[in-house]
């Protein structure tokens, strides 16, 4: 496949998404005349299966690594690990020639990328997805972040890597409720941007086994890097990428991120923000039902009965909030998107009924 391409002038990047490309990585790799050493920003289980032997291979020409080992979950993205990444590349003597490399999920990623943006004032990274979720999405567009006092990504900043290297061999490892994770933000990219892109996952979520996941990569990185050229800094376009994540965000704050996972969020996000949309009259009857038909062929958690005033608390805190208003990302008929300023608290909590029927 060709090579895909974030163009945002000096800051333009590609996302290679080869398999095998993991083993290739130091080919990828912008070489400068002078780099003081890698960091290694990783989870322990990742390390075993694929982070050993990146480390190996670039020890191998003779480069410095310094590992840092997060802990397992979304409570990796707070203060206190952010903390002790930066004490520890102190210690190891970085300095803005120092490369960060995020082997990871989306919590990697994130962290990974807030440390590059903000240690020195900013340092080069490269994002190396393991997770789909984060193949076909966290990795790309440059968002960083951590959570606090259960606020998710509530700090963080736009920071683009050097490069991303998607591999789907990695997938190979990767647990099956992850896959489902991932599946979740596929059909996002379908439901806003690509109606003949449903019409296929229509067919392929019925076997997950045998989905074809490289060329369902492909295409929500294209997706994406069309619309995170056109609007980097979220000011318009990008904020149709939101599809289904504000109540999907409230409901991994109320669930806990240990206990519902992102990509999941988002499905049961989208099955209301559909449900607003049909209500609104922005889809009819016969695209809401395919949605939800799509969405509900993937194995997502069981909920229990979610508290109404709790959920809304989380989304009016939840920072696409401005000026007292929220920017809530409906359906304009399946395969497109738009942002609305006009969705009542009420029409938000009559659509969380949509996930009593799950």
């Amino acid at each position: 496949m060709n090579d895909i391409v974030v163009d945002l002038d000096l800051r333009s990047y590609k996302i290679v998404v080869k398999s095998g490309s993991i083993k290739l990585f130091p080919d990828y790799l912008k070489l400068h005349d002078n780099i003081k050493n890698f960091v290694l920003i990783s989870h322990d289980s990742i390390m075993k299966h694929h982070g050993f032997n990146l480390k190996s291979n670039l020890e191998s020409l003779s480069y410095e690594i310094v590992e840092i080992i997060l802990p397992d979950g979304d409570d990796s993205k707070d203060l206190k690990v952010y903390n002790r990444i930066i004490t520890k590349m102190i210690e190891s003597n970085c300095d803005r020639t120092s490369v960060v490399i995020a082997l990871g999920g989306g919590v990697v990623g994130d962290i990974s990328g807030f440390v590059a943006s903000s240690f020195m004032r900013g340092i080069k990274y490269y994002q190396v997805p393991t997770t789909l979720l984060s193949m076909v999405d966290s990795s790309i567009g440059g968002k960083t972040g951590l959570n606090f006092s259960r606020k998710k990504n509530i700090i963080g900043s736009i920071y683009q890597p050097v490069s991303v290297i998607v591999d789907p061999d990695l997938l190979d490892t990767l647990p099956f409720n992850e896959k489902v994770s991932g599946l979740g933000e596929i059909i996002k990219y379908a439901a806003i941007n690509d109606r003949s892109f449903i019409n296929k996952l229509h067919e392929w979520v019925k076997d997950i086994e045998s989905f074809p996941y490289t060329e369902a990569i492909e295409r929500c990185c294209r997706i994406k890097a069309e619309i995170v050229t056109k609007d980097e800094k979220e000011i318009d376009l990008r904020r149709v990428l939101n599809f289904g994540h504000t109540i999907g965000h409230a409901l991994e704050s109320y669930f806990g991120f240990r206990k519902l996972r992102h990509g999941e969020a988002v499905s049961f996000g989208m099955m209301c923000s559909a449900w607003i949309s049909l209500k609104k009259g922005f889809i009819d009857t016969e695209e809401y039902n395919l949605l939800i038909e799509i969405i509900n062929q993937l194995p997502l958690p069981k909920l229990s009965k979610v508290d109404p005033d709790k959920i809304m608390h989380y989304i009016n805190f939840d920072k696409k909030n401005e000026n007292g208003k929220l920017n809530f990302v409906l359906l304009d008929g399946l395969g497109k998107a738009k942002v609305s300023q006009d969705v009542s608290s009420l029409e938000i909590l009559e659509s969380l009924k949509v996930l009593s029927e799950c």
